[in-house]
């Protein structure tokens, strides 16, 4: 099966577009759980239990593994989803971007030892950078396009040609790079505008959307400017809003309440499919 089909599968059998970020920050875990990697591990299965019957998948960040020497656990993380929840989509949020041979090595990560459905790559590099992904044409390769954070508007905001660079970027991918239908971008909902005009641009395409929770992105405007004909169409990503929801022995019933409110949220903003 396809990214692309078990993307639109988990939105439908899970009825959400919720998307679960695990950042695993050993200041902020239970403290019982904080100090080794064995901890870490629990915490984050916990978690994923907790959460995966209001979420379509995972995107684990990799760097809060790897700052720690903790990639064994990432893929322990990555195995415990492919093997407890299997329908829920996996997205390893690495943000790549380098020449076509570290390229490869870089695909081989996230794909082959990972077993990533998908993962989020910078187009700056151009084409060639983006190859190895895309010659993985069962994986989903997800481009960062108007990102969620305040500095991206130093580039991504650019006027060129008369249009900003950012939507340069979306129609890139979805006119030359999305041949095999396996690309999304990543278009933060802390910009609902710049969101619906991607939208316009690309189609149904999926879009990998954070900044809802923590950053402050609006659930209801995120909605009507980012969903697809069908209703769906969004990874609707919500980190540290639901990690951390808990200050007490009972965090992850606080982190499924929280997911579940959200869930609920997003789908009363959502057009009916």
């Amino acid at each position: 099966m396809s990214f692309s089909e078990k993307l639109q599968n988990s939105w439908r059998q899970f009825d959400s577009l919720l998307m679960v970020g695990l950042d695993p920050d050993p200041a902020r875990i239970p403290m019982d759980l904080a100090t080794s990697h064995d901890g870490l591990l629990e915490f984050c299965c916990r978690i994923i239990e907790a959460t995966a019957p209001y979420s379509c998948g995972f995107k684990p960040q990799i760097a809060y593994f790897s700052s720690i020497a903790a990639e064994p656990v990432l893929e322990k993380v990555c195995a415990f989803i492919r093997d407890q929840y299997p329908d829920h989509v996996l997205v390893l949020d690495s943000k790549r971007g380098d020449i076509g041979s570290t390229a490869e090595q870089y695909a081989a990560e996230a794909f082959d030892r990972y077993v990533a459905d998908a993962v989020t790559i910078n187009p700056y590099m151009g084409l060639d950078s983006a190859q190895p992904y895309l010659d993985r044409t069962d994986k989903g390769v997800i481009v960062l396009c108007r990102t969620s954070n305040p500095g991206g508007s130093d580039l991504q905001a650019l006027d060129v040609g008369g249009k900003p660079l950012y939507l340069h970027v979306a129609e890139m991918i979805a006119n030359r790079w999305n041949q095999s239908g396996q690309c999304g971008l990543v278009v933060g909902a802390t910009f609902p505008d710049e969101l619906a005009k991607v939208r316009q641009v690309v189609g149904n395409m999926p879009l990998l959307v954070p900044g809802i929770g923590a950053q402050g992105g609006d659930i209801a405007a995120t909605c009507k400017a980012g969903c697809d004909s069908a209703g769906y169409g969004m990874m609707i990503n919500s980190s540290r809003a639901i990690l951390y929801a808990g200050k007490d022995e009972h965090w992850a019933q606080a982190s499924a309440m929280a997911a579940s409110q959200t869930r609920d949220s997003i789908n009363q903003y959502r057009p009916a499919s």
